[in-house]
């Protein structure tokens, strides 16, 4: 049986490394690579690969929210996100949405060989340290606990995403083909539904929810110093 992969990797050197690393597996065949999370969904519902490998720090969307779309518009595609993070959090999110496999990208290149022909049988694939024990503990120790994140919609994590990477209201607009007053919108209504005030408590809450990394936040947007966002 031929295994198709999807690339989703926004660091160009890594995503081929990958894909050189896999092509040598001789039933494994690359059909698509992506360097930022917004289009991921559609390219992984128009080309229907068997494995989407997803790193969960995306430019556009992180491979969490990405995981969750794949789930929804293309069951059948299996989903690894490749992490730096060996948090309980981040591993309970991936598998609640839709995720088959967590692996930690300090793990050698052969774990994850094995994590692709796991969730392609049909089985969960979870780094070492990680274990199924420590995932059940951590999820039955957050009982019924509601993540206010999880009210946001689809295109709210997009508009969410995008704000915390810097970009404007207009801008934010044109990546999305919205206009800038529905984005306005969507971003009062994250607002609401986050409890957050300012752009700085958007961008807070996006880099310590692990949606974006620090490096990727404009300084002067950690330091309060924003400008008017519909410039």
């Amino acid at each position: 049986m031929t295994v198709t992969i999807f690339l989703a990797e926004d660091h160009a050197i890594l995503r081929h490394g990958l894909r050189a690393l896999l092509e040598i597996e001789a039933d494994f065949v690359v059909v698509g690579e992506a360097a930022e999370g917004l289009r991921v969904a559609d390219e992984a519902e128009r080309l229907k690969p068997n494995v989407l490998i997803v790193d969960i720090v995306m430019p556009g969307l992180g491979g969490l929210d990405v995981a969750r779309e794949v789930a929804r518009r293309s069951p059948r595609t299996r989903v690894i996100i490749l992490s730096m993070h060996a948090n309980e959090a981040f591993v309970v999110q991936a598998l609640r949405n839709g995720a088959a496999a967590y692996v930690l990208k300090q793990r050698s290149a052969a774990e994850l060989i094995i994590a692709i022909r796991d969730v392609v049988a049909g089985r969960r694939y979870l780094s070492p340290p990680l274990c199924d024990k420590a995932i059940d503990a951590y999820t039955a120790a957050q009982g019924n606990v509601t993540d206010p994140y999880e009210m946001l919609t689809r295109r709210e994590r997009e508009v969410l995403h995008l704000a915390a990477e810097g970009l404007t209201n207009p801008a934010i607009a044109g990546r999305l083909g919205i206009s800038s007053r529905t984005v306005e919108t969507h971003h009062a209504n994250i607002m609401r539904k986050l409890g957050l005030r300012t752009r700085r408590d958007l961008i807070v809450f996006a880099v310590r929810r692990g949606l974006v990394p620090e490096e990727m936040v404009p300084r002067k947007a950690l330091e309060g110093k924003e400008e008017d966002e519909n410039r």
